[in-house]
């Protein structure tokens, strides 16, 4: 093992995703957990074909695998006239296409992947109650600072905590996170309790006027996970609120029944605001570095948040363990690689939520015309940027 730790602040997905990935390459690890104990808030969470990707270059393929529900089609709904807009097969073509499924997970099984996979390693160290304020760094390490007062020295600090990420406020200084208007409720039904003509094995997205509502089988299909969204301008940001069933109601009236139905279903609703930030150039400073929500926090309209940090995971960790004493032009590389995909992930996000999820009118006909136009070899085509392996099979990493 290589001497003095790195440092990830944040044991979310992407902090432990890192942490495995640089411990693979020889490197000591410290994760600094914010919360008392490790855990996900949430439920489902969609992977594209780049997470297995990732998943199988850090040898846990099989290990999502197994927790993953394997869905057959993306399916795109009218919320207004309940009329199907299109049904993309992602089965045979699609799976030989990019080598890979698409699946949707429960977030808490996914996290516990991770987690299990640093208790198992002696090179990782998980602390928790660990609340990282600041940093400081001279030209031999750098310090974490901690809420509590204690300073934990490493030889580089990974910044993985998120869209209010402390690092980030230090490093770019950009203020609070965007607020994009929309606010998502989230519950989780038995699936006995789903309307039994919509137990499809799809991800699916009823698209409407502001608004929409997505819905998917989860944990072995003993649950559907819901998440609905409405554009009601909220006027500040909150995360995991409890809401009432009414509340959660009052910015779908305009759906059809058929859609609302499923609404009146679930219960114990919890509300999101959503936010990103605007993108970025700096994500290196010295010895610190971020990934994740913390250097690209972006909408959830292409359900690529989680994939998007995996990705930063495996390449940090490849390009590190490529130059291990040359902390600097591993960092700048990495930066490099990931930048301008993180960006066109960020941007298309926003794009999505304008042109697809809520349109209406002349614009959401539009929508469903140009998408009914759309072949499945098409839509591989203008995916394949996306969804084909990000990872060159023998990279030149320390080019």
């Amino acid at each position: 093992m290589r001497r003095d730790p790195i440092i990830i602040a944040g044991g979310g997905i992407g902090g432990l995703a890192a942490a495995v990935a640089l411990a693979r390459k020889g490197f000591q690890v410290t994760v600094l957990e914010r919360a008392p104990r490790y855990q996900e808030i949430g439920a489902g969470i969609q992977l594209g074909p780049n997470a297995f990707h990732a998943f199988d270059h850090l040898d846990l393929g099989d290990a999502a695998r197994a927790i993953a529900v394997f869905i057959d089609q993306l399916r795109l709904m009218d919320a207004i006239s309940a009329d199907e807009i299109t049904s993309i097969d992602l089965t045979s073509y699609f799976r030989r296409r990019f080598g890979n499924p698409y699946a949707v997970v429960h977030r808490g099984d996914l996290h516990g992947i991770f987690l299990r996979a640093c208790e198992a390693h002696p090179g990782i160290t998980l602390r928790s109650d660990c609340d990282v304020v600041g940093y400081d760094q001279d030209g031999e390490a750098v310090v974490a600072q901690l809420k509590s007062g204690e300073r934990v020295k490493g030889r580089l600090l990974i910044g993985a905590d998120g869209l209010r990420s402390r690092i980030r406020q230090q490093m770019v200084d950009d203020g609070p996170p965007r607020i994009a208007g929309h606010t998502t409720y989230r519950s989780v039904i038995p699936t006995e309790q789903m309307p039994e003509d919509l137990r499809w094995n799809a991800a699916t997205l009823w698209a409407g006027a502001k608004c929409h509502l997505v819905h998917y089988p989860l944990s072995g299909w003993k649950v559907f996970n819901l998440a609905i969204t409405c554009h009601n301008d909220p006027p500040e940001a909150f995360a995991a609120r409890p809401v009432t069933h009414e509340e959660v109601l009052e910015g779908f009236r305009d759906v059809h029944p058929r859609a609302k139905a499923i609404i009146h279903h679930g219960k114990d609703w919890k509300a999101w605001v959503t936010c990103d930030r605007d993108q970025t150039e700096r994500w290196v400073d010295g010895r610190v570095v971020l990934l994740g929500d913390a250097a690209h926090p972006m909408l959830q309209y292409f359900a690529q948040g989680a994939c998007m940090a995996l990705e930063d995971a495996v390449w940090l960790a490849e390009l590190l363990g490529a130059t291990p004493d040359a902390f600097e032009h591993a960092l700048e590389k990495y930066r490099q690689v990931r930048l301008m995909r993180t960006a066109r992930v960020q941007l298309q996000a926003r794009e999505l939520g304008t042109h697809v999820y809520h349109p209406a009118g002349v614009h959401a006909l539009l929508r469903n015309q140009l998408i009914r136009d759309t072949s499945l070899e098409q839509f591989c085509d203008n995916l394949a940027w996306l969804y084909e392996s990000p990872f060159p099979e023998r990279p030149n990493l320390a080019a």
